[in-house]
């Protein structure tokens, strides 16, 4: 038996590892660890190693396999079903990327800027408005990704806390049979927008009407996009808020050099790794790091950790704006590197950016140990966020 390991783990500090992986990086690159239900894998913590894995097609993330890694009694309990795009593998996950990648490339987010601008500065309007103090996350953090995916995807913003609370259940639960609800609901809303929408603005009606008559197909997907679209970028912005006003010093660097923001946006995803970990099966044997990890092994990666390399980067638990951060996983890497990166990346640089030049007196409005975030189960974040200016 290994020394078993609650994955992903629940950090002490919202924007540092969890403590219990202190052990993969004093053991990195690769290290064997147990599984809350007794289960051993291999727990991947090398950037070098994690990278060349997470490339490699001999890992897998169907979780039909029966051999994929349970890291929660929660996922464990919630019936075993493939996720389209990031849950299948090559051929079929290249058929279904292939169908959405015009729509989240480089260029398309660069055209997106001026809308996303003015949603957020219609946000921060709103916020200014109302007074000198607001709770971020949900004036702000969750307003921004949310609509934007919504007017990406063609999905009412109107319906926004209907398909935010489904979303929280299907990757919260807190029991096996809300997270299949909520799944199922946001289906059933997604392919019904679908089929009374053909030829409305949207991506769901782009594939709708591209001679793809698998409606069920589109919404899942749809899903996909759709939660991860906003949930993910969420989070970025309300921690990423949150460590900038709790290191002054890099704050006060970004707010006399604007022009840091990007090598900022990028030096921030790799310190919080919100999506704080990987989970794949090997489906055959795999020679890595002088190790064989055989074929039905469980396959592990906390990003935190390996975003905190220091044989890649130096004093890794400090911010620094002038680093090359660029190689970070937090968007996943190989086959299954986060299809939204380019829209996320934008989306980051305008709602910080802006925030920061229109609210120069932003502060935290509660102690800070006050201030309650998620757990590692889930993608990591702030859940209230009281600040004012």
């Amino acid at each position: 038996m290994t020394e078993a390991v609650a994955f992903p783990g629940s950090r002490s500090c919202p924007y540092h590892p969890p403590a219990a992986y202190q052990r993969f990086r004093d053991e990195r690159p690769l290290t064997r660890t147990t599984l809350f239900d007794g289960r051993s894998v291999w727990m991947v913590s090398g950037h070098a190693e994690a990278r060349a894995l997470l490339a490699d097609p001999r890992l897998s993330t169907d979780v039909e396999n029966e051999a994929f890694p349970i890291p929660t009694a929660l996922f464990r309990d919630v019936p075993r079903r493939r996720t389209p795009l990031l849950g299948v593998d090559d051929p079929e996950h290249n058929v279904q990327r292939r169908m959405l990648i015009p729509s989240f490339t480089v260029k398309r987010a660069t055209a997106m800027r001026p809308r996303i601008q003015a949603i957020v500065d219609g946000l921060i309007d709103d916020m200014v408005a109302r007074g000198d103090r607001a709770e971020l996350v949900g004036a702000f953090a969750l307003p921004v990704p949310s609509r934007v995916i919504c007017e990406l995807l063609g999905v009412p913003y109107d319906d926004h806390e209907y398909f935010e609370g489904l979303s929280r259940r299907l990757l919260r639960g807190p029991r096996a049979d809300d997270v299949l609800e909520a799944r199922e609901r946001l289906v059933a809303y997604l392919r019904e927008l679908i089929e009374a929408g053909r030829g409305k603005p949207g991506l769901l009606a782009e594939l709708a009407g591209d001679g793809r008559p698998d409606v069920d197909e589109i919404a899942e997907l749809g899903l996909i996009l759709l939660v991860a679209g906003h949930e993910t970028t969420a989070n970025m912005i309300s921690l990423g808020v949150f460590t900038l006003l709790r290191h002054p010093e890099q704050l006060a660097q970004l707010r006399a050099d604007p022009a840091l923001l990007p090598a900022a946006v990028e030096e921030l995803m790799r310190f919080l790794s919100i999506a704080d970990g990987m989970l794949r099966v090997a489906v055959d044997d795999i020679e890595v790091a002088g190790t064989v990890i055989r074929k039905d092994d469980g396959v592990v990666f906390p990003t935190s950790v390996i975003n905190r390399d220091d044989t890649v980067y130096a004093h890794p638990d400090t911010l620094d704006w002038h680093r090359s951060a660029r190689h970070h996983v937090a968007f996943g890497f190989g086959i299954h590197q986060c299809l939204g990166q380019n829209l996320a990346r934008a989306e980051l640089e305008i709602a910080l950016g802006t925030l920061l030049r229109r609210l120069p007196g932003l502060r935290l409005d509660a102690p800070p140990e006050e201030i309650p975030f998620k757990p590692g189960d889930t993608i990591q974040g702030m859940i209230e966020l009281p600040v004012a200016w």
